[in-house]
């Protein structure tokens, strides 16, 4: 009998668990099973594992062949496992060393000829590997999205027969490094092609600088869907940490990492008709959902209550948490999910309550019952409440020269505002807890007279309360103001349309 072991990684969410392979070689009649939990493309891999043996001039053992996938609690899935295997029936034959082995980790799929085929998840891998302190291969289309990784050792292969060269010694390989250029440009849409719209301009400035969520209220055709999209395009720049993050879930998903989006904040825009699985994801085996492929990035919701209320109602848990656990009978996976809302609707069924034209003809029964759809609960989550009015012809016309600010000038400001809010607290402000909006956004006397006041006035809840101060405190780093002051308190109780047109 003869055993050898090869380190490999499994996909559960964003982690990559490690995975052992053993593979035993002993007397008997020739076959081949594999134990551990592998669901049927693993199971398929012992055929694909023969034929890429035999077609690369090895000798795939007579004996009965034992592959063990550990720990044996932990499902597998996927053609990854077919390097490992093959490698361990190679060592465990004497025809590669079988010492040298587990000094890598190794991830790909077989085809019958023995090249390696692309897999999904190979930035997880990457980080796993390199946090072992172990070198990684992976099939040569993955090579440059491992290599993000800081420190890792990488090395790509487009054929086992490589993968075998460099074990053996006879044909070593160069550790990766980067072959494409990392894209670092900005969109091309910039906050200079809004025309008016100034008071929504600045709530959308507000919004960036401390991470808030935004609605818009405003009829058809008035920039709410512009002014969402142009949204990343302030946003303070990735962090290193925040680009292998979002590039991570990227990679676990059905549209895979893209290097182009490398550092790019992310904006996704799910239909109304979306599904509640398709929001947070799910599935027999749970992959990630808008929210999380929104991470670090904007999820736009345009006619937001048109969206199915139960599929509304399960953004407000992400929205406080920045994750979300998807549960199964079998298994369990966790999705990040720190995405910033940014939501659309019209003011009432017809969409033209509060036009200048005056063709809305919508009762206040129906304006109610239509913003009703939105739950009360999920309105308090949302920081911002911005009207986007109707904008002459006059004014649109008249406004044609007026560019008003780019988006490099405003991204300035956010940036240099977001930087004083890490230096104080170590997060933006709208990731402050409870304790730590106390410290930081204090008021005079007045002014939490004032407050008070407002809450009284519109039946605010305690959430919206330390809302309101959140906002406050982003709009007075804004000003680089240390104190909040009255100013940047009223204006953030002006941000609460919906709070005042409901009462």
């Amino acid at each position: 009998m003869s055993l050898a072991t090869v380190y490999s990684r499994a996909q559960t969410g964003i982690d990559a668990p490690l995975v052992t392979v053993e593979v035993l070689i002993s007397g008997g009649l020739p076959a081949m099973s594999i134990v551990g939990l592998p669901e049927a493309a693993v199971k398929e891999s012992k055929d694909r594992v023969r034929g890429a043996i035999i077609n690369s001039r090895y000798e795939f053992p007579l004996g009965r062949i034992t592959v063990n996938l550990g720990p044996a609690d932990l499902p597998k899935e996927g053609g990854r496992f077919d390097l490992p295997i093959a490698l361990g029936i190679l060592a465990a034959t004497g025809q590669v060393p079988k010492e040298l082995i587990r000094e890598y980790e190794f991830v790909g799929e077989l085809a019958l000829s023995g090249e390696l085929r692309n897999i999904k998840g190979a930035l997880p891998v990457a980080l796993q590997s390199t946090l072992a302190k172990r070198a990684l291969f992976v099939p040569d289309g993955n090579a440059d999205e491992a290599a993000l990784v800081k420190g890792a050792q990488v090395f790509g292969a487009k054929h086992i027969l490589e993968v075998c060269g460099h074990i053996s010694g006879r044909l070593p390989l160069e550790q990766h490094q980067i072959t494409r250029r990392l894209n670092h440009h900005r969109a091309t849409n910039d906050m200079a092609d809004v025309r008016g719209q100034h008071h929504a301009r600045r709530a959308l400035e507000v919004a960036a600088a401390g991470g808030h969520s935004l609605l818009m209220i405003g009829p058809p055709g008035t920039g709410k869907t512009m002014l969402a999209s142009r949204l990343p395009t302030i946003l303070p720049s990735m962090s290193e940490k925040e680009a292998l993050e979002a590039a991570a879930v990227a990679s676990i998903s059905d549209q895979g990492f893209h290097f182009e989006n490398w550092k790019q904040r992310s904006f996704r825009s799910p239909h109304h008709t979306a599904s509640g699985v398709a929001l947070v994801g799910g599935g027999s085996e749970p992959r990630p959902g808008e929210i999380s492929l929104a991470h670090r990035g904007v999820l736009f919701l345009d006619e937001l209550p048109e969206f199915d209320r139960r599929v509304l109602e399960v953004l407000r848990e992400p929205l406080e948490s920045g994750s979300i656990t998807i549960s199964r009978a079998a298994r369990q996976a966790e999705f990040p999910a720190r995405f910033q809302l940014v939501a659309a609707m019209n003011p009432c069924p017809c969409g033209y309550l509060g036009h200048h034209s005056g063709r809305c003809h919508c009762t206040s029964e129906q304006v109610l019952r239509y913003r009703n759809k939105i739950s009360g609960p999920l309105l308090d989550r949302i920081d911002i409440h911005v009207e986007v009015p109707s904008i002459p012809q006059g004014v649109l016309r008249n406004s044609q020269g007026d560019t008003g600010e780019s988006s490099e000038q405003v991204r300035a400001r956010v940036e240099t505002s977001r930087a004083a809010q890490l230096q104080r607290s170590g997060k933006s402000n709208a990731q402050l807890n409870n304790r730590e909006v106390e410290q930081v956004c204090k008021l005079n006397d007045a002014d939490y007279q004032l407050l008070e006041q407002a809450i009284d006035k519109f039946g605010l809840s305690a959430r919206a309360y330390h809302r309101i101060l959140k906002v406050a405190r982003t709009i007075a780093d804004l000003s680089r103001s240390d104190a909040i002051q009255t100013k940047h308190l009223t204006e953030a109780l002006s941000y609460r349309k919906l709070d005042r047109a409901m009462n």
